[in-house]
């Protein structure tokens, strides 16, 4: 299928990583259908510019795995529970892509098989190439690794050209911008200040995992009608992490 504006793609393949949090809307918890399907909009618009996506969703709507820790769970079986929110989510954004017409995979660390699909690297990689999007669920399959160090891993494994890490802000600031008033985006910012200065982008297995790889981070804001797609098209507002 010829793509009109091949021409001005800028990616061939991203990774888009949202937390959980984010298709909650408004509710404390679960999920918001309107959001949802908001999100699913935004993820069509870029997937009809010809560019390959790869999804990670966290995983914190349904089930905030520290908190369980603290409770006097352990680490191991909160994650688990963890990792099969992120199912959940996955599934959820699989419905409201194919409602608005976009093929979608549900591909999990954890075999289930009766709901989505093994993670197999090269059957992932023929997905992309046929114009499907891709959703990575239940983490890396194993305890102790965030789910932003999933979406680095898978990332890097489909050879994905940058990470889109959609946020409810537009970039990455030297201080909170909700507290201060003062404080300044970045307009890029490299991986080892991110890391020194403890900037809250992604935890730091996953920023090294970036770096050692040569794998932009772009950081922008899901909140903002259009952005995603703007933020390919060049316009909007962003930082990007890269060395």
């Amino acid at each position: 299928m010829s793509n009109h504006n091949s021409k001005e793609k800028p990616y061939k393949r991203v990774m888009l990583k949202i937390s959980g949090e984010a298709l909650m809307g408004d509710l404390g918890y679960g999920l918001n259908p309107p959001t949802v399907e908001r999100i699913a909009r935004e993820v069509r618009s870029v997937h009809d510019m010809g560019i390959e996506i790869c999804m990670v969703i966290g995983g914190g709507n349904i089930f905030r795995g520290l908190q369980g820790s603290a409770q006097g769970m352990e680490r191991t079986t909160a994650d688990y529970m963890g990792m099969l929110a992120t199912v959940m989510n996955a599934l959820a954004m699989q419905g409201a892509l194919e409602g608005v017409g976009v093929h979608t995979r549900v591909i999990s660390a954890i075999p289930m098989d009766q709901v989505c699909e093994p993670y197999i690297r090269r059957r992932a990689v023929r997905h992309l190439e046929k114009g499907r999007v891709c959703i990575f669920a239940a983490g890396t399959g194993n305890p102790y690794f965030t789910t932003d160090t999933a979406a680095t891993l898978r990332a890097t494994e489909m050879r994905c050209e940058a990470i889109f890490k959609g946020t409810k802000v537009n970039g990455v600031y030297d201080k909170d911008p909700k507290k201060f008033s003062d404080a300044v985006r970045y307009m890029n910012i490299s991986y080892d200040e991110v890391l020194q200065k403890r900037l809250e982008v992604m935890d730091a297995s996953a920023i090294a995992l970036a770096r050692d790889n040569n794998l932009p981070i772009i950081v922008f804001s899901l909140d903002e009608e259009g952005g995603f797609k703007g933020i390919l098209a060049g316009t909007g507002a962003c930082t990007v992490v890269n060395h």
